[in-house]
């Protein structure tokens, strides 16, 4: 008997070793998995909670753009995901009220380029999408009608646009009504005759305000304000519907909301002519949906969003971060305001010492197709639901309109990123919320929440075939005090298969903002980077969002200074674990954490190797030419010329000469937030002066959002050369990127 059962054993254990050696082995993550990536965005449940409309994104198929498709799910999961659209830039699915139909905003291509996104309808009961909107610069926003007959929605075009509209589609009809001569019928002008400057339209900016430009969006035209409109919705169309602007002006107006009964469209706006000479503030306006004079509501001084109306109607709830006093990190809390003349604004988290309605940062939120979420109010308007982040994380918390302590919704180490309920800024009782969810080792998936039983139910699972094939694994959460006995919260992302006898290179990992978290969300650029050897250490100094307003602002006209203290400190921590080889130490960082990036460098030569991007060398340059001001006394106490030896202080550029560290700069050329000659250029120029090993990396019609929803193949090559200049002064590679461009490739070696 033992006989038989010893040979049953050895039987099954040799079926077992077979099955496994069966399996493909796993691989580690690669730089060009990028081009696998989905994501999933702007969630949206039917009014009866049964489906899920999303937007789908994925790479293209040349890795130079960004595809979107609306997608649809049962809520009980019952059958998998299937597409909707056929577009490859359609994006904002929105459901009638009635559940029949959705709208949604598409993108179609004219000689190659998109054309600005116009509303587009698709019943649910079969049959293509149709075209309602033809409106000149497009439109967003788009917001239903609780009847469903209408949909208001937001664009920049004037009548100056919709009169040349006119004059295109006469010519055009003429053009297809008689015979055009061929032209070499057409008689030729005479070589001196002066061109009709009635047919050109000048491309000559004349900039009179000092924000002129925004990062990612280009150049401002005052010319061309966002203003609210309106457009019957039947159930189908020949040919586009008739658009009606409800409002006009100067001054820009979002957010359109209708009232319960349809009557009025509630949005904001704020009448300055020059915004950055006040404090931020906000208006909010009524109009009425068969037109007329727009009357103000109510005056705020400070400024909202992802405002949402009650179920009664009576009150807005929204997201605010008070203006007074004056600091460089306020905290978001939840508000409420009653739509009457004279209503004061009720802050409901004044108390809670987290930030409301905000998320923390990674490189891998959908890079296309996103819309903001609002606070979700309970059936009865007694408490809301909202996003909160906190510690690293952000999940879903429920609080009492009438006080009291809030309640969460999720929980755990991940990060929601998206979320609305099956009626917009509302909760009927017993819905479910529709989600996306990322954790450390999940890109993000869709996600059912019944937010009474506090269950969840997974939908999506894009990411699972790729994922099974790839070894990766969670990050070490870690605390550690720092020089004046602060706690600092970080993660150490470790290489797959760490040995913790053994000790490897470290890069210490920067976030930007200054005001800004890392925490537990997937983050592709960590995965890679461990996944080529090194232990990445990405820490939330303090200046981070998440921790609380004392946390967050006590950097406030110290920037850089004890932050980078605290980032050493985590160096430490590790190297105190035996993880970390104190002779091969890198350093990186983007927007705010290339400035500390750079300020490291002039502070220590610990590290062999460093690498900037889209960074600040010099913040009086910084100060002239980014995308917005610092008119305020929020970073700086004054400007540059009043105060100069302050921002000559605080620049790295000042302290170029210490710098022996190798150093490489990441810069987009389109990037206004940063602008490359306030940043990396200029460090670049000053340590080839000084024979110091350095180099810039230069793309293309870049933003500043280059390692979130840039070019595909332009992020990976970002990767490639922040890993490759690695690899040359920690590993010693030869590293054929770097070989020729360094200059004085040796350079004195960092102590």
């Amino acid at each position: 008997m033992r006989t038989a059962r010893l040979l049953a054993t050895l039987l099954l254990l040799h079926l077992a070793h077979a099955s496994l050696a069966q399996q493909p082995a796993k691989r580690v993550i690669t730089e060009t998995d990028l081009f696998r990536f989905v994501w999933v965005a702007d969630p949206r449940p039917s009014p009866d909670g049964t489906r899920v409309a999303f937007t789908r994104v994925t790479v293209n198929e040349k890795g130079e753009g960004y595809d979107t498709a609306l997608w649809i799910v049962p809520a009980d999961g019952s059958a998998p995901p299937a597409r909707l659209t056929a577009g490859t830039r359609d994006s904002q699915p929105r459901w009638s009220p009635d559940g029949r139909r959705l709208a949604f905003l598409r993108a179609t291509l004219r000689d190659g380029k998109p054309e600005p996104p116009q509303i587009h309808i698709l019943s649910l009961a079969g049959g293509e999408a149709w075209r309602l909107t033809d409106v000149p610069r497009g439109t967003s926003a788009a917001v239903w009608s609780p009847d469903g007959k209408r949909i208001a929605f937001t664009s920049s075009a004037n009548a100056k646009d919709l009169a040349k509209q006119r004059r295109e589609k006469a010519a055009r009809k003429t053009a297809q009504d008689v015979d055009v001569p061929r032209p070499a019928e057409t008689a030729a002008k005479p070589p001196t005759a002066i061109p009709d400057e009635s047919e050109r339209e000048s491309d000559v900016r004349t900039i009179t305000r000092a924000v002129y430009r925004f990062d990612n969006q280009g150049y401002l035209d005052p010319e061309h304000r966002s203003h609210i409109w309106i457009v019957e919705a039947p159930e189908g169309a020949d040919e586009p519907v008739a658009a009606r602007q409800l409002t006009d002006g100067k001054y820009e107006e979002d957010d359109p909301i209708w009232s319960r009964d349809g009557a009025r469209i509630y949005y904001t706006s704020t009448h300055i002519d020059e915004p950055y000479y006040e404090l931020p503030q906000s208006d909010i306006y009524a109009v009425l949906a068969n037109g007329g004079e727009p009357e103000k509501i109510a005056a705020l001084d400070f400024e909202i969003g992802q405002a949402s109306l009650s179920p009664d109607g009576r009150t807005l709830a929204f997201v605010a971060e008070v203006s007074r006093p004056v600091r460089s990190y306020s905290q978001p809390d939840l508000w409420v305001l009653e739509l009457t003349r004279g209503a004061t604004p009720k802050n409901l988290t004044a108390d809670f010492d987290f930030d409301v309605g905000a998320g923390i940062g990674g490189d891998q939120r959908a890079p296309r197709g996103n819309a903001g979420a609002r606070a979700l109010w309970s059936d009865d308007g007694k408490s809301l639901v909202a996003l909160v982040a906190r510690e690293g994380r952000a999940n879903l918390m429920r609080f009492p309109v009438g006080g009291g302590g809030p309640v969460d919704v999720t929980s755990g180490d991940q990060a929601v990123l998206a979320y609305s309920a099956s009626r917009a800024g509302a909760m009927p009782a017993g819905t479910t919320i529709a989600l996306v969810i990322s954790t450390p080792t999940v890109i993000g998936d869709l996600w059912m929440l019944d937010a009474q039983a506090a269950k969840q139910r997974r939908l999506t699972s894009f990411n699972d075939a790729l994922f099974a094939q790839l070894h990766l694994t969670p990050p070490e959460e870690i605390w550690y005090t720092s020089f004046d006995g602060k706690r600092v919260h970080a993660w150490a992302q470790r290489p797959p298969g760490f040995d913790r006898l053994k000790q490897y290179p470290l890069l210490l990992n920067i976030h930007g903002g200054p005001h800004a978290a890392w925490g537990f969300t997937f983050t592709h650029e960590f995965q890679w980077m461990a996944a080529r050897g090194y232990i990445v250490l990405y820490p939330n100094p303090r200046g981070s969002s998440t921790y609380g307003q004392e946390f967050g602002n006590v950097i406030q006209y110290r920037y850089p200074g004890d932050d980078y203290r605290d980032l050493m400190a985590g160096v430490d921590e590790l190297i105190r674990r035996g993880w970390a080889d104190p002779q091969r130490l890198g350093v990186t960082g983007g927007s705010g954490g290339g400035l500390l990036t750079n300020w490291t460098v002039t502070q220590t030569n610990r590290f062999r190797a460093a690498v900037s991007q889209r960074d600040i060398a010099d913040w009086s340059a910084w100060w002239y030419t980014a995308d917005f001001t610092l008119f305020q006394p929020n970073w700086f106490r004054k400007a540059p010329f009043e105060d100069p030896a302050d921002f000559a202080q605080r620049s790295p550029l000042t302290h170029v000469e210490k710098i022996r560290t190798p150093l490489m700069f990441i810069l987009g050329e389109a990037d206004y937030r940063t602008p490359a000659a306030a940043g990396g250029e200029s460090l670049f120029r000053a340590l080839k002066y000084l024979r110091r090993p350095t180099a810039m990396v230069r793309f293309p019609n870049e933003s500043h959002e280059l390692s979130r929803s840039g070019q595909p193949w332009h992020r990976v090559e970002r990767l490639r050369s922040i890993v490759g200049w690695m690899d040359k002064y920690i590993l010693g590679k030869d590293v054929e990127q770097f070989r020729d461009v360094t200059g004085q490739d040796v350079g004195v070696p960092p102590e």
